[in-house]
This record gives structure tokens, C-alpha cells and sequence, in this order.
């Protein structure tokens, strides 16, 4: 069993733990009931998704958050264009309270950073204010794909679709996913090779927004990942553990963006 059928194996037990709380039915209507969604930018210069990650299966404990929606402030005030909550509980010790919480302290739109397995959760995100959901290639089948894609897209959810190698490009092409995520973490034995995003990134098709994830310590790795055309990087770790994260997501907006903006006018 690899990591990330563990990690689903978890989910989904968690899941149906949730759903004895709360029918499919009940949480349907409070999918329907939430406040509209907000739109992520998909034709910004360069965008910064910043995390609230407490703890991740690599690394361990990361940090406390023990006000999450403080720390979301801090990072829209430093121009993140979206916040990304894990909301996973077993390896990421994350929760639906730390959404809710992020949700009620700023008006940017908020990524419910799940593993997302049941049509179930997608309700579940609308219904806590959720304005994107990931969908992870790796974690379910192509039919299953295009059915979650098509749920998400009809309750107003982007999704950003998260690949690994060329085979999961490809899958993520034949959708027309606009919102397509490169992650250079092997998800079997959580390994992280960030020099695997530029062969990948010339992979991708025309058009779509590209979001490098994984491996940012800095501003080392958000210029490589711009230059090797991400149009948004998602940071967790370096961000949490940075001592003003506000100034950390400044640097890395404008970094980006004048790569970005550069490349544009050298073309």
C-alpha cells in the first residue's frame, strides 16, 4: 500500500463519520444555502496560494495556527490570491473548523485542500464556504475525474487538478481542466525532486493556469518555478514557519510576477 492509498484509506473512513452526522441529503441544501462563491484569477501575472498547514506526513509538525483565520489575514494582506485550508485530520491534523474559521476572516477565495474521493465532500466544501477543491489524478479514476470535475463546476467550485507525470497531464488535458496543478511531491513515498516541474510544465496544455506545488523554501524555488512557466505557486510549509508571513507573500507575488511579466515581453 502506498502513501496515498493509506491516506485515502483514512479519508474515507473519516468520511463516512461525517455523513452519519450529516445526511447527503441535509448537506446538499447547505451546499445550496452557502454565500456565492468567489472567483480565483486565472489571468493574473503570477499568483501566490498560500497555505494554512499545520503538519504534513514528511515533516511532521510544522506549526500550532492556533488562530488560522489570523494567519489567513496575514497572508491576504500580503496579496494572496487564495488561502488553501487542509482540511485532511489523520496526517495533516487539519479540519472543516479551520475553513470556517478562515472563511469568516477574509473575502478571498478559499481552497478546501482535501482528498477529495466521494461526492460527498464537494457538497461539504460549498456548504463551509469553499471556493475551490483539489482534485488529485492520482487519487481516483479518469470516469470518476470527470464526473467530480463536472460537480464541481456545476455547484461554482474551480478545481485545480493535481498531476505528477506526463500520464496524469494528459488526463487533466482531456478534461480541459483551465486550472492544472504540477506537483513535484511523489505521493508513494513523499519525495520531493522540484527540478521534475520544467520537463512537465512544457507538457501542459495551451491555455491552462499552471500551479507549481510543493518544494518552495524560498524565493530560490518560487523564481525557478516561474521562469519554467508557473503562473502560481502553492507555499504551506515556508510560509507557516517564516516569522512575518505577510512580507513572505509579498516578496514571492512581486518576485513572480516580474518574471512572469518579463518573459511576457520577451516573447
Amino acid at each position: 500500500m502506498t502513501v496515498l492509498d493509506d491516506i485515502v484509506a483514512g479519508v474515507r473512513e473519516d468520511l463516512e463519520a461525517r455523513r452519519r452526522r450529516v445526511g447527503l441529503n441535509e448537506m446538499i441544501d447547505r451546499a445550496r444555502a452557502a454565500a456565492p462563491v468567489r472567483e480565483f484569477d486565472l489571468d493574473a501575472d503570477f499568483s501566490v496560494i498560500a497555505e494554512v498547514k499545520r503538519r504534513s506526513p514528511s515533516r511532521g509538525d510544522l506549526a500550532p495556527i492556533a488562530e488560522p483565520g489570523r494567519l489567513a489575514g496575514l497572508y491576504a494582506a500580503g496579496g494572496a490570491r487564495a488561502i488553501s485550508v487542509l482540511t485532511e485530520g489523520r496526517r495533516f491534523s487539519g479540519s472543516l473548523a479551520d475553513l470556517d474559521e478562515v472563511r469568516a476572516a477574509v473575502d478571498i477565495p478559499i481552497l478546501r485542500k482535501d482528498f477529495m474521493v466521494d461526492e460527498y465532500q464537494f457538497y461539504e466544501a460549498r456548504a463551509h464556504g469553499a471556493d475551490l477543491v483539489l482534485l488529485i489524478v492520482a487519487a481516483v479514476d479518469p470516469g470518476q475525474l470527470r464526473d467530480y470535475l463536472d460537480l464541481a463546476h456545476e455547484l461554482g467550485l474551480t478545481a485545480l487538478v493535481e498531476t505528477h507525470d506526463a500520464a496524469e497531464l494528459e488526463v487533466a488535458a482531456a478534461l480541459d481542466a483551465r486550472l492544472i496543478g504540477i506537483n513535484t511531491r511523489n505521493l508513494k513515498d513523499l519525495s520531493v525532486d522540484t527540478d521534475r516541474f520544467a520537463p512537465l510544465a512544457e507538457l501542459a496544455p495551451a491555455g491552462c493556469t499552471l500551479v507549481a506545488e510543493s518544494g518552495v523554501s524560498g524565493l530560490t524555488e518560487v523564481e525557478a518555478y516561474a521562469r519554467a512557466g508557473a503562473h502560481a505557486v502553492l507555499v504551506g510549509e515556508a510560509l507557516v514557519k517564516d516569522g512575518d508571513p505577510q512580507a513572505a507573500v509579498t516578496r514571492y507575488t512581486s518576485t513572480g510576477a516580474s518574471i512572469r511579466q518579463t518573459m511576457i515581453r520577451s516573447r
